[in-house]
């Protein structure tokens, strides 16, 4: 039977590598540092609940915390030399098919740049400067990279990413998201909102958030 251990860990390391997606921090994961997911309860000072499933945490949100917003946009947001970065699974032909992809900020551009595992068996992440954009569906991946060029292609678009060493093609069908990331504020912590928050435990056991993501205008992260 896998352990509580080992189920925690195999955690931890797959946040970190999401870590490495939604907020292209470009450092090495700590393993003290923990992912939570869930809608936005209250703000109160620095104060935040968040509801986790059937649960609640009560967090504490520094003045020096950064926060991302996400918002769903469309193709008309990538172009010839974006960063972005892309969760997929291989096909057959040595493609990738996307689930979602995700625009970076310029200030982001080159974080986590490459391609590499995750922890799920068959997980990739591709961090690369996308060359072409045309036209294009198993097991997960995922790819950061900087468009090169993009091509409408009717059913869909097809990516061709190319990082330091190597590059990936991505067939993204018309159905999944395309979501921009740009920094955000408090003002975006009101209830209901989606967020993923990384938090350590400090010496008095609070849970203080290092850095979190919010979905602006109702949008909630598919992350």
């Amino acid at each position: 039977m896998t352990s509580y251990r080992t189920v925690l860990l195999r955690s931890l390391r797959r946040a970190a590598w999401v870590a490495a997606l939604v907020l292209a921090s470009g450092g090495v994961a700590d393993a003290q540092v923990q992912r939570l997911a869930g809608a936005v309860v209250s703000l109160e000072g620095t104060a935040l609940t968040v509801a986790t499933g059937a649960e609640t945490q009560r967090l504490r949100l520094p003045d020096g915390a950064r926060i991302t917003a996400r918002a769903r946009t469309d193709w008309s947001a990538i172009g010839a030399n974006s960063y972005v970065g892309t969760t997929a699974v291989p096909r057959p032909d040595g493609t990738l098919l996307a689930k979602e992809v995700h625009i970076f900020t310029e200030a982001q551009r080159g974080a986590g740049e490459g391609h590499r595992p995750m922890d799920t068996p068959g997980d990739t992440m591709t961090n690369a400067t996308v060359a072409s954009v045309v036209a294009g569906r198993p097991r997960d991946t995922m790819t950061n990279a900087t468009v090169a060029g993009v091509a409408d292609g009717g059913s869909g678009h097809r990516l061709k990413l190319v990082y330091p060493g190597g590059e990936q093609t991505v067939v993204v069908p018309d159905e999944v998201p395309i979501i921009a990331s740009e920094p955000g504020d408090r003002t975006l912590l009101v209830p209901g909102a989606t967020v993923v928050a990384y938090v350590r435990r400090d010496a008095d056991g609070a849970l203080v958030v290092e850095r979190l993501s919010v979905g602006r205008n109702g949008f909630a992260t598919p992350i």
